[in-house]
């Protein structure tokens, strides 16, 4: 077709640790919408950038924009600063060599150990009840965006506002359940 507009390829990098199927959905939201607000924007790709352990780093979202006005470009980062976009997240339009860095949420990661606690912790503990625990003390500032069961340990991923308000949510219920010993908690954004 002679009439059909060349598309501007563009980049996001969320700085976050997300597996494949949750940055499947964040697509999926997306280009809903895009579709809804009548724009010609879509998600072409993806993928997420592991470490050496197979652990999630962070994740990249191809677009293919007709129009990568400022006003386009502004929106694409408004409505993923929405959804989920920690801090060090950043968006690159190929072709122009622009870089617009940006995202607010900040990022905790527990991991849980898998391997050094006692055998009756490991038998009489559920993780699911510590996750379901750990996501509702933080409802109101954040929640867990992914999950990652590595060989020795077991990682909860939350993003919210704040990661001194959400460690100081979370750390009670921490101390109280014997399959949080050894649990470690890290800033990842």
């Amino acid at each position: 077709m002679d009439n059909q507009q060349e598309m501007t390829a563009v980049t996001i990098t969320l700085n976050a640790r997300l597996e494949p199927v949750r940055r499947a959905d964040l697509e999926d939201a997306f280009d809903e919408v895009m579709k809804s607000l009548d724009k010609d924007i879509h998600v072409t790709g993806g993928g997420t950038l592991l470490g050496d352990n197979g652990e999630a780093q962070e994740c990249d979202i191809e677009l293919a924009i007709a129009d990568a006005s400022d006003e386009n470009i502004s929106m694409i980062i408004q409505l993923f600063t929405s959804m989920l976009a920690p801090k060090g997240s950043r968006l690159f339009i190929h072709g122009e060599d622009i870089r617009i860095d940006f995202g607010e949420h900040e990022g905790l990661a527990v991991y849980f150990n898998g391997t050094e606690l006692a055998d009756e912790v490991y038998e009489n503990g559920d993780i699911n009840d510590v996750f379901d625990v750990l996501d509702e003390a933080v409802e109101d500032i954040g929640s867990i965006h992914g999950v990652w069961d590595g060989p020795t340990e077991t990682a909860f991923y939350f993003y919210g506002s704040s990661f001194a308000e959400m460690e100081a949510a979370i750390k009670p219920h921490l101390d109280a359940n014997p399959l949080c010993e050894k649990a470690r908690i890290v800033q990842i954004a």
